[in-house]
């Protein structure tokens, strides 16, 4: 089935954060005028799925934008230029878990919240860990714990509810289908 599609008619600059902006795009409508849509431009990011053959190991920390914790896979922001997105995901495998892999492989990418946001995540599975000691980035980081699940207790975690961020969610089902369960 096809949909319309809605030509962009122009843009206006809005904000500026330290590494998102936020525009107001202006698109023809389908035969009904024109309408506005408020677009978060992000860099884009990285999610880590650190598995060392029996467990993913991923970071218990304190999130501003919910008032609480989340059980995550490291993840991190494209925010170096020219730099490789596989290479983006080795160095927050090192930060966030203190693993270094000898072998990433992409499995998914997706939008995170593409009704307002051009994010989109680019998911690896990281294998043949080292381990090198984390260099967390930030209080955050810092503050956080590693937590390490075999496959099957991720999945557990998943229909309990325990698992609330969606790039995590994506990758835990990313590894269970990479792993034929």
């Amino acid at each position: 089935m096809a949909v319309p599609e809605f030509p962009l008619l122009g843009k206006r600059f809005v904000a500026r954060g330290a590494f998102i902006t936020l525009e107001r795009c202006y698109h023809l409508g389908d035969g009904t005028g024109w309408t506005a849509r408020d677009i978060v431009r992000h860099p884009g990011s990285v999610a880590v799925i650190p598995w060392d053959g029996a467990r993913v190991h991923l970071m218990q920390q304190y999130r501003a934008a919910t008032g609480g914790s989340l059980l995550e896979i490291p993840a991190g922001k494209r925010d170096v230029p020219g730099e490789d997105p596989a290479e983006t995901a080795r160095r927050e495998c090192v930060e966030e878990v203190g693993l270094r892999p000898g072998r990433v492989t992409l499995l998914h990418e997706a939008y995170t919240s593409p009704g307002f946001s051009d994010e989109l995540t680019l998911v690896y599975l990281a294998e043949q860990l080292e381990a090198v000691g984390a260099a967390p980035q930030g209080i955050e980081e810092e503050a956080a714990a590693v937590v390490s699940l075999t496959c099957e207790e991720a999945l557990a975690a998943l229909d309990a509810g325990a698992l609330r961020d969606a790039k995590t969610i994506l990758g835990i089902y990313a590894l269970a289908r990479h792993l034929g369960r």
